[in-house]
């Protein structure tokens, strides 16, 4: 089952990437550009912005496919979407298809930052390179428990007082170097 799952995260984290990964490679070619459209929504200082956008853009889903430091990546991706909405995606100020098409793609960037959340809590799985890193320890959601077996020595075996006393500690070993053996 836990391979499913391993699966079903794996294919989850290629989509998020994929759809991410076009829009920042063309801002990555084209960063001017870039930052004309976010000067013209007011955004103080676009360029800075925008290289930093640029930068998300790339690395943030490569990290996501791979599967490496999720929670970080995926707030900070989500994060990323969210703002990114908010500035490109204005479709409270047009009226008409535009504004529909507009809140469209602003409802799809809440989607993508949904998506990024759920990475974050969910982790990458055991086919990432964390789970590999780790041995499927860490990246995937911890195994239940299993109860331990009860004793199966009966009841009047047990001395009757031994459930009412703690455990007694073992003495530990004396610390330091051991004395050499005596000649014979």
């Amino acid at each position: 089952m836990a391979a499913r799952n391993d699966g079903i995260l794996l294919a989850g984290r290629l989509l998020l990437a994929s759809a991410l990964l076009p829009a920042a490679i063309g801002r990555a070619l084209n960063p001017s550009g870039f930052a004309l459209t976010l000067a013209a929504t007011g955004m103080p200082y676009p360029n800075a912005v925008a290289t930093a956008s640029v930068v998300i853009g790339i690395f943030g889903p490569l990290l996501l496919a791979l599967g490496l430091l999720p929670r970080l990546v995926g707030l900070g991706l989500a994060l990323h979407a969210v703002v990114a909405g908010l500035l490109l995606h204005r479709f409270w100020e047009f009226s008409g298809a535009v504004a529909r098409v507009e809140q469209e793609l602003f409802l799809a960037q809440l989607g993508l930052a949904a998506g990024f959340v759920l990475y974050a809590v969910t982790g990458p799985g055991g086919w990432s390179w964390q789970g590999w890193w780790h041995g499927g320890e860490r990246g995937t959601a911890p195994a239940a428990r299993v109860p331990a077996p009860k004793d199966s020595a009966p009841k009047d075996s047990a001395p009757k007082d031994s459930a009412s006393k703690p455990p007694r500690k073992r003495a530990a070993a004396p610390r330091g170097p051991r004395p050499a053996k005596a000649a014979a």
